[in-house]
């Protein structure tokens, strides 16, 4: 009896879990990444000066009218920085995701149709790469290659790989021991078509939960490696760069640069692992529902 009503209670929540869908908050982040993709692609139109236009005159000025959120030391107009800093900020993480997702969707689906050997050694590939920190492994690439944009994103591209690699691979498996499948296997259907007609589409789920939160690991890794001076380079805005530029300034008492630079990203970040959580959570539900 005990059984029962435990198992009524929890398909229960389980209902009410499903019916809250995104909620307000997931409603909410949504809108603030939004906000932040719409700046990034409207940046020439809506940015009121030039980002890199330089006046020495007009170094950290408080914010006014004329400049919203004040000036930088070199008298640069911080919320069209801002602005055109959200591409290259939003810009890097999404590449760094998309290469991820694809490479290691790829690999994590050729171990779990294969089996055997072929997937023992993927699994320890994936167990190794995901020991090894991305950041650590993006600083060595630009150590070797130089600093810049492009290396930090391609390097953090190849060492989110196994991250997402592991988890996928461990949900392609668990399908490939459904009924459905097996009974595919056995009847001798090409392994490549049941990967693609049935094992692509149950892990897509999955596939895009964790590349969403990973996108805020991306962001937060390529801001640390700006703001070392290994990623995106003087003059061109970058959220990372602002603040580390704005270092200067906050000794000197002036904090608006590196404070609503590092605003941007906590903002973005915090929303974009909100919705990452509500598509993980949906996922889960999902499959507690088969």
């Amino acid at each position: 009896m005990t059984t029962v009503v435990f198992e009524a209670l929890r398909m229960r929540r389980r209902r009410t879990r499903r019916s809250r869908g995104f909620g307000v908050t997931g409603i909410v982040a949504t809108a603030v990444v939004g906000l932040a993709v719409l700046a990034a692609l409207l940046a020439p139109v809506i940015a009121p000066y030039d980002p890199n236009e330089v006046d020495f005159g007009l170094t950290y000025r408080p914010m006014e009218p004329w400049a919203l959120l004040g000036t930088d030391g070199s008298g640069r107009d911080i919320l069209s920085r801002l602005m055109y800093g959200a591409r290259t900020s939003l810009l890097g993480p999404a590449v760094v995701v998309l290469v991820a997702a694809v490479v290691g969707t790829l690999l994590a689906l050729v171990a779990a149709i294969s089996g055997g050997w072929v997937d023992r050694i993927l699994s320890r590939i994936f167990d190794i790469g995901f020991a090894f920190p991305g950041l650590l492994l993006a600083i060595l690439a630009v150590s070797v290659l130089g600093p810049g944009f492009t290396t930090a994103v391609l390097a953090l591209a190849i060492a989110y790989i196994p991250f997402i690699a592991r988890i996928v691979r461990s949900v392609a498996v668990g399908e490939m021991s459904l009924p459905y499948l097996s009974a595919l296997v056995t009847v001798g259907q090409s392994r490549t078509r049941i990967a693609g007609r049935h094992l692509l589409p149950a892990v897509m789920p999955t596939v895009l939960a964790q590349s969403t939160i990973s996108f805020g690991y991306a962001m937060v890794d390529l801001a640390a490696l700006s703001f070392l001076g290994l990623g995106v380079q003087p003059p061109d805005a970058d959220w990372g760069l602002m603040i580390s530029e704005g270092q200067r300034g906050v000794l000197q008492g002036y904090w608006e640069e590196a404070t609503f630079a590092g605003l941007a990203i906590v903002i973005v970040v915090a929303a974009v692992s909100l919705i990452g959580d509500r598509l993980a959570d949906r996922v889960s539900l999902n499959r507690e529902g088969r």
